[in-house]
This record gives C-alpha cells, structure tokens and sequence, in this order.
C-alpha cells in the first residue's frame, strides 16, 4: 500500500455520539483515509460481502467493530469475518464499552486483532482512536490491496 492511497476505515458502531466522536478524532489524523460508517451489524455484512465480488466495492484495510449492534451483535460479524477466508485478512478491532472478561476472550477467540473499551471521557475517547489510528495505520504493514 503507497501513502497515496487513503487507508479505507469502516466504522461498525450504531450509537450516533460515537460514530461523531471517531470521526472528529480521525479528522486529526496525518493520514490520508476514508471513513465508511455502517450501524448494523447485518448491513456491515453486506457490505463486506459486496468487496469480496470481482467488481466490487473496495474491501476496507480496517474495521472498528462495536459489539452491541442491532441485526447481527458484532460477535457474529466478528466470526463470519474471520471464518471467510476472503476476508479474515482484514484486521478488526473491537471497540466497545465492555471490559466483560467474557466479551473480551470470546473476542480474541474469534481472531479480533485487537479489543479496546470505549472511555467516556471525551478527551480519553479522542486519544484511544487517535492510538488505534497510529498503531494500525503507521507502525504495523497491512496486507496489499
């Protein structure tokens, strides 16, 4: 991937504050992305599954996936991802408010590459996606398109 190209960011999260406070914190980036947002956890499926067709959509090089999603809950989405061998490459973060020992193992079992809780404080919010940002979008190499 060149620095020319925008990293492709899909956002699954329904809780509208949130999907407002990553898009204000990705805006502070250096890098040149595209942020998608999708609410469900069925539609974030769909979408997916349209990027793995010939002619298809661009398949996004990074999902922040809450886990508390209508349709399809983001353990769902989670397993099918990296149950798909078309798509288990992309790396998926899980950001969500829940610290449950049990969301967080059951995450990690289903081959999330990352899990992070949600802070509600706005300036620790800014500074998680800002992390999450640098880590997978500066320090680590994605798979080429």
């Amino acid at each position: 991937m060149t620095t020319a190209q925008p990293i492709r960011i899909l956002l699954v999260e329904d809780d509208p504050g949130d999907v407002l406070l990553t898009q204000e914190a990705l805006a502070d980036s250096k890098l040149l992305h595209e942020l998608e947002v999708i609410n469900d956890g069925a539609a974030a499926l769909e979408r997916i599954q349209r990027s793995t067709g010939a002619d298809g959509e661009p398949m996004p090089d990074l999902i922040l996936l809450d886990l508390n999603l209508p349709k399809v809950d983001g353990r769902g989405v989670l397993a099918q991802l990296k149950g798909d061998p078309a798509t288990s490459h992309v790396p998926v973060v899980v950001l969500t408010t829940s610290d449950a020992a049990e969301d967080v193992s059951t995450s990690y079992g289903l081959h999330a590459n990352a899990y992070v809780c949600k802070p509600v404080d706005f300036a620790r919010f800014h500074e998680v996606i800002r992390s999450i940002d640098d880590f997978f979008l500066t320090v680590v190499r994605l798979p080429t398109r």
